[in-house]
């Protein structure tokens, strides 16, 4: 199977608000970028939206290493949060409901085409792809404000 990197981030201008998401996948010396926009979501939407996305654009099964500035997203599966939440009837530990339900189903789902490991990046810091994947997202807000 391809080795690919995936790079994500999201972002909001108010939250909720207006947000946006944006992915960079790399394979060998290949790069695809993807990005979007919604007029009314939270920053956590936009992160997974953006794992989401960028899983997508794969045609065929690969080994991924996501890196994201999202703890939310790392966190969920990495420390398996998403096993105890569907353990739970999609009740956090608290026995809320857990939210983005939707984002969540439809991410795992993407997910088991795929053998996926979720790496946590300092956002705004020194990652040039991290980086990147701001200024898109923060791009694409923008389109929703000029139209």
């Amino acid at each position: 199977m391809k080795e690919v990197s995936l790079y994500t981030d999201g972002a909001c201008s108010c939250n909720p608000g207006a947000g946006g998401w944006a992915c960079i996948l790399l394979y060998n010396q290949h790069e695809k970028t993807e990005s979007g926009a919604e007029p009314e979501t939270t920053n956590n939407r936009m992160e997974i939206k953006a794992v989401l996305e960028g899983l997508k654009l794969l045609n065929q099964p690969c080994i991924v290493t996501v890196y994201s500035d999202s703890s939310y997203v790392c966190n969920a599966f990495e420390k398996k949060w998403i096993e105890n939440w569907k353990r739970n009837g999609w009740l956090t530990s608290s026995k809320t409901p857990v939210q983005n339900q939707d984002l969540w189903n439809e991410l795992i789902d993407v997910k088991s085409l795929h053998q996926v490991k979720f790496v946590w990046v300092k956002g705004h810091a020194s990652n040039e792809y991290n980086n990147r994947c701001d200024s898109m997202a923060r791009a694409a807000i923008d389109t929703i404000s000029r139209s």
